[in-house]
């Protein structure tokens, strides 16, 4: 008979966190795949789980998928768990979990901490519907149109975000939009959580007073409310709410683009506006 892949969430700070359920699943597995065998070490021996560890992380994937499913195959129970929350939520699995579908390998997850989740509850802006994208592209200009087009939906949006650009991504949204609510959340579960919820632009100025840049943080970003008389954009001309973009760092046709999603207009007529004055 082949083997169980389990999907196992842990602890993002709180080891008290843990469910009983991921304990017993992690004791009684075969192998523990994990992103950092050092990490993971420190749970097991907290919960005394001594099944072996491998790493399998973004460089390695590759190959160790296939490892795994041949253990699999072999009829060897499989656990996967990232560093912290839950797997495959912007940590590797996704390429193992559609190859053991392939092979017809029995999936079950293991639910647990997500950090993205816990931020928006305690963030205080709309839970109904809410975008979590992740990790955002680290050049500006890309970062600018990925910001640009998530602040134009009718979602909560949230991120993930390092201490050392948390503050140029707070920067980037005031560009988009300086009236905009933003929560900041930071070492979730942990004795100095803190969460902080206020307009970017006071944000921005808390970072360095009360909010240390210190863990891992989580951004939370109010939907666009498509009913508010106060786009930032209304008192400006095309001409120039396409050169407000382009003074920010997109080259023009980028800057057109964005102008037509945010105008909900056709780029075709954005570019004969600003093209043709």
């Amino acid at each position: 008979m082949r083997g169980t892949l389990y999907l196992v969430g842990t602890p993002i700070g709180n080891l008290e966190d843990i469910t009983y359920r991921a304990v017993r699943i992690l004791k009684e597995a075969d192998i523990i795949y994990c992103e950092d065998t050092r990490v993971t070490k420190k749970l097991c021996q907290h919960f005394e789980i001594t099944a072996p560890l491998k790493a399998y992380h973004d460089h390695n994937k590759e190959v160790m998928t296939e490892q795994v499913i041949d253990s699999l195959n072999n009829g060897l129970n499989c656990a996967l768990v990232s560093d912290a929350g839950l797997p495959l939520i912007s940590d590797p699995g996704y390429e193992l979990v559609i190859a053991a579908r392939e092979n017809e390998i029995k999936v079950e997850s293991i639910p647990g901490p997500n950090a993205a989740l816990t931020a928006l509850m305690t963030s205080g802006l709309s839970s109904y519907s809410f975008l979590f994208d992740g990790f955002l592209p680290r050049k500006d200009n890309e970062k600018k149109q990925r910001l640009s087009h998530l602040m134009a939906l009718p979602h909560t949006i949230i991120i993930y975000e390092s201490p050392y650009r948390v503050k140029h991504t707070l920067e980037t949204i005031k560009i988009i939009d300086e009236d905009r609510m933003v929560s900041i959340a930071r070492e979730l579960t942990k004795k100095f959580e803190q969460v902080e919820t206020m307009l970017v632009t006071e944000a921005i100025k808390a970072l360095d007073d009360t909010i240390k840049l210190k863990g891992e943080f989580v951004i939370c970003i109010a939907p666009y409310d498509k009913q508010s008389e106060n786009n930032w954009w209304d008192k400006l001309s095309i001409v120039d709410h396409v050169e407000h973009y382009i003074e920010s760092g997109m080259k023009s046709k980028e800057a057109i683009k964005q102008t037509s999603v945010d105008r909900q207009m056709k780029k075709q007529d954005v570019y004969q506006a600003y093209h043709i004055q």
